[in-house]
């Protein structure tokens, strides 16, 4: 397998303007996950425990709206609210993604589509910690929404769901404004061929749509807080640092064409462009099926996927993670799925096996990233600069002999570089001396030398080790230290 280089591979992948809101430590990393197969809450927090097992933070649920249904069935209701408290109980945050069974389905008149935000609004209603709403599914494609084009060959579809979007903004801040809601959820591929054989928008195009129906409505209040791509390469075999310069395709490392795109199309208006957060809300990566466990699935394969190894899947998430912490937009990243499906035709992209049983090595590789990126350490990031906040410290205080080391102990909120200096009460210094904790863990730092006798400060000085920002100093209260030995040395 061609490993990446790191350093290469961010630089390439994450040009970006200045604009910060999320990225960096506020990333929330997910999976996208439906199928809980659970008939208990109890079952579903247990499997849920798998996410919490992998460090992951976030779950995205999907819920569809069936046509002239205001509201949903018990049944329906019923798996959505197992889903979110499942996850809230295991400390993930629960994103549901709302959409029309399909492009047969397609919610055009002003009828169907207020029915579907009153939908989307009774939800949030029953359930009133759903706080994260995706409105449609891939509305960029006649899978799941038609028509895609007028009979002039004109964009159909953006219009249309411009309509549906500003119609369940409106339905769903109603409710609460505290619910983001969250629009495109657009595939990253399209032809823009109204006379293909499957009628399809590349993202580039939808999003220029969108910006000029949103202009020509007259609309005067936002129709999304956040918007959501999925973001997949070609093939699985293609890394996250792949880029679509020479096309209409949207990816991971595409970041400053997907802000240039939104800022171009609804910058100057009531609804936020180039400042719009941004969320992943599929990513998927197929790892081929280990012979121990073919047993677990069915069916056959398609060659067109090129499923990579697991090692290869592994550093693949592990880029992708490191690409999306590095942009200042972008606000979560969902992989798809939690555990893989067990029809070969379907997905075999999960951080367990179909079985549960967890593929080793691209956890663990996903766990870790994860830990570095609460950390602060996952990746070295252009314009981000972290400041570590001090959880805990404890100061040498009283009298210290020359027998008795002086120490110190440091928590700090991510990973800290801390330069320190012993000072006299002349601010004098008279020892120095560097070092480094890691996040949320409690260093103990003894002191390797003889003060002579005299009252002292220790001073510190703490940064982030890898995407600095402005230095954090603290000082001691004074501590003295004697000449002599420690009582037990005297009686030794």
């Amino acid at each position: 397998m061609r490993r990446l280089t790191l350093v290469a591979a961010i630089t390439a992948a994450v040009f970006f303007p200045a604009a910060a809101h999320a990225g960096g430590l506020q990333l929330r990393m997910g999976a996208a996950e439906s199928d809980l197969q659970a008939t208990s809450l109890v079952q579903a927090k247990a499997n849920l425990t798998l996410a919490r097992l992998a460090g992951l933070d976030s779950l995205r649920y999907t819920a569809i709206a069936w046509p002239n249904q205001t509201q949903p069935d018990d049944m329906s209701l019923g798996l959505i609210g197992t889903a979110a408290t499942a996850a809230r109980l295991n400390g993930l945050r629960f994103y549901l993604a709302i959409y029309n069974d399909g492009g047969k389905n397609t919610p055009l008149t002003d009828e169907q589509q207020d029915d579907f935000a009153s939908y989307c609004a009774a939800i949030v209603k029953a359930v009133p910690y759903i706080h994260d709403i995706i409105v449609g599914n891939e509305p960029n494609l006649n899978l799941f929404w038609q028509p895609q084009y007028t009979d002039d060959g004109g964009d159909a579809a953006a219009p249309a769901y411009l309509s549906l979007l500003a119609k369940t903004y409106d339905a769903l801040k109603a409710v609460s404004p505290r619910i983001q809601v969250i629009g495109g959820a657009l595939s990253p591929r399209g032809s823009d061929n109204p006379l293909a054989s499957s009628l399809t928008h590349s993202p580039t195009t939808f999003i220029g749509d969108l910006g000029t129906a949103y202009r020509d409505s007259g609309r005067r209040a936002p129709i999304m807080d956040a918007f959501a791509i999925h973001p997949y390469e070609q093939n699985s075999s293609q890394p996250p640092s792949t880029r679509n310069a020479g096309n209409k395709g949207i990816a991971i490392a595409d970041y400053g064409k997907l802000v240039r795109l939104l800022g171009t199309a609804f910058d100057g208006t009531a609804q936020k462009g180039s400042t719009l957060p941004i969320v992943y809300g599929e990513f998927g990566v197929e790892a081929r099926i280990p012979a121990a466990k073919k047993s677990k699935y069915k069916d056959t394969e398609p060659a067109s996927v090129k499923a990579v190894t697991e090692a290869t899947q592994a550093a693949y998430y592990r880029q992708a993670l490191q690409i999306a912490f590095c942009q200042p937009n972008a606000q979560a990243m969902f992989l798809f799925h939690l555990w893989d499906e067990k029809s070969l035709n379907r997905w075999q992209s999960g951080l367990y096996y179909a079985d549960r049983t967890p593929r080793k090595v691209t956890l663990a590789a996903v766990k870790n990233a994860i830990a570095q990126a609460h950390r602060g350490v996952l990746a070295r990031c252009p314009g981000l600069k972290l400041i570590p906040r001090v959880q805990k410290v404890k100061w040498p205080r009283g009298r210290f002999s020359r027998g008795k080391p002086v120490s110190f102990q440091l928590r700090c909120s991510i990973d800290c570089a801390f330069n320190a200096r012993i000072v006299s009460s002349k601010g004098k210094t008279v020892f120095a001396f560097s070092g480094r904790a890691i996040g949320t863990v409690l260093k103990k730092v003894p002191v390797r030398t003889r003060l002579a006798p005299g009252r002292y400060r220790l001073q510190l000085s703490l940064v982030a080790p890898l995407n600095p920002g402005r230095a954090l100093n603290l000082r001691s209260p004074l501590f003295s230290a004697t000449g002599g030995p420690t009582k037990k040395t005297q009686s030794a």
